[in-house]
């Protein structure tokens, strides 16, 4: 089973994949509750034939493709769209179509860098 670990001056965590998801899942969630208040129609774990992209957000003009990391790079979260072809189902869409990668950082408990491609 992969593993997460934290340093901090007093003792090393160990956390199990499982449990880092699910803190990922947090921050997924927070952002679906606010984009849904604010009347986006917001869907997430979207499901592709090769994977789920995080979160898509569609408005009337744009598409949003997102896909989210905790403790990595938001370059790595843009990269994982591209590999997974993961806006591939709204290529022939006439909106104007964002792809963005986002880093959640604990340190910062909250976004520590997006990047859009």
């Amino acid at each position: 089973m992969a593993k997460f670990w934290w340093r901090n001056s007093q003792r090393t965590l160990f956390l199990p994949y499982e449990l880092a998801r699910d803190l990922e899942l947090h921050y997924q969630n927070v952002l679906f509750i606010v984009f849904r208040l604010m009347g986006f129609y917001t869907r997430v774990e979207y499901h592709t034939s090769q994977g789920r992209a995080d979160l898509v957000l569609q408005t009337e003009s744009y598409v949003y493709v997102m896909e989210f990391k905790l403790d990595g790079t938001a370059e790595e979260a843009l990269r994982q769209i591209e590999e997974k072809n993961y806006a591939l189902p709204f290529a022939s869409d006439p909106r104007k179509l964002f792809k963005v990668g986002v880093n959640f950082s604990n340190a910062v408990r909250g976004i520590e860098r997006w990047v859009v491609g």
